[in-house]
């Protein structure tokens, strides 16, 4: 199984990044230099869309940006993350330039400084400007510019709202630095750092060091996570760290999963059409972009109300499934289930054969609803027979 899925991820790698990456030049004023992008839309992309999408920027683009797509079309592909725009920077041997940093505070200086401003000031509002893009910006890098990301969470509003440390070389008292401003952060941030017992020993200890100090941060907005690996070198940690990071940052966006539906749905104190939209609107508010109700979701809540036997919750759910797409039959179909249950025959009825009129879908199909109106016909029948008597 683990070879099967393996092949996959390295086809899905294959064909997207051949298939849907674009290469340009950009020409900064604050660098005075050309810069080399690789840039990674997502499949379908039409630039005439209402579709927004996260954006992840990857530093060190030479090497970490095909992993970061490969990474990404296998994830996508099992709906485990939203589609993204991956832009890979190119930095060659201007990588020591970039991230030129003062030896006390560990923050961009002179070199490094015009280089953060190239970020901020030209390559993001670029992106933004030219491509369909949300709020939600990631920021990967590796070693030296793991070091350098760090510096955009210094600011008052935040470039990235996500930052993947894979084995960052902490300079100065950046570690310090970081650990202080995540302490009264107030929106939302993800932070991912890895190491390994393999992995370069000077990084290894400022990276321990960094753990211990982010461990103690005492933050609700703070989403920290952090692996350290065995038997993984400097540079092998990568590729495992990246699936780990991805995973964790767009975990809100996954299906329901078994603990979520046994600890939270069951458990939750109202109707669960609220569940499920309240659900639903945060992804749209953490990650910028509209993702409807999936019908495997609707059925998921729709059998926690039976199991809660909460009949209140299948009309509810019923009218927020026909709200959200009224051509296909689930919304009907579980709004004459919520009938049924009350024991109103007539209206379930009347509701189930509404349904035959509207799209099957994967759950609910023609057969399934004929059966629900015939099981309802026999029973009226009976029941006027025994009227009858």
């Amino acid at each position: 199984m683990q070879k099967a899925l393996l092949f996959l991820s390295i086809l899905l790698c294959t064909v997207s990044i051949s298939a849907q990456t674009i290469y340009e030049k950009f020409e900064s004023r604050k660098l005075n230099a050309t810069r080399d992008l690789k840039i990674r839309l997502p499949k379908n992309y039409d630039a005439d869309s209402d579709l927004k999408y996260p954006v992840i920027l990857v530093f060190d683009g030479d090497y970490l940006f095909e992993p970061v797509v490969g990474q990404v079309a296998f994830q996508t592909y099992f709906d485990k993350m939203p589609e993204a725009i991956i832009v890979g920077l190119v930095q060659g041997k201007e990588r020591f330039y970039d991230s030129y940093h003062d030896e006390v505070t560990g923050l961009p200086i002179e070199f490094g400084a015009r280089f953060y401003e190239f970020i901020t000031a030209e390559l993001m509002p670029y992106i933004d400007k030219n491509y369909n893009t949300s709020k939600f910006k990631v920021a990967v890098g590796h070693d030296l510019m793991g070091n350098f990301i760090n510096a955009f969470l210094l600011k008052d509003d935040p470039l990235f709202k996500a930052y993947v440390n894979l084995s960052p070389d902490f300079k100065g008292q950046m570690a310090a630095n970081i650990s202080n401003r995540l302490t009264w952060l107030k929106e939302d941030i993800f932070y991912y750092m890895v190491t390994s017992d393999d992995d370069i020993a000077p990084l290894r200890g400022g990276i321990l060091d960094a753990n211990q100090k982010l461990q103690q941060v005492d933050n609700k907005a703070l989403k920290y996570y952090y692996d350290d690996f065995t038997g993984d070198s400097h540079y092998t940690l990568v590729t495992g760290a990246l699936s780990k990071a991805l995973d964790k940052i767009f975990e809100l966006y996954k299906p329901i999963s078994d603990r979520e539906f046994q600890e939270d749905i069951l458990t939750y104190d109202g109707t669960l059409d609220t569940y499920i939209s309240n659900r639903y609107q945060k992804i749209e508010d953490l990650f910028g972009i509209h993702k409807p109700i999936s019908e495997d979701e609707f059925e998921k809540i729709v059998k926690a109300a039976i199991q809660r036997d909460d009949i209140a919750s299948l009309e509810k759910i019923g009218k927020l499934a026909n709200k959200q797409d009224p051509t296909t039959s689930y919304g009907t179909y579980y709004m004459a289930l919520h009938a049924e249950k009350l024991g109103k025959t007539k209206k379930a009825k009347k509701l189930y054969e509404a349904a035959l009129d509207l799209e099957s879908t994967a759950h609910i199909n023609k057969d399934l609803i004929l059966n629900k109106v015939e099981g309802l016909t026999l029973a009226t029948d009976d029941n006027e027979s025994d009227s009858d008597n």
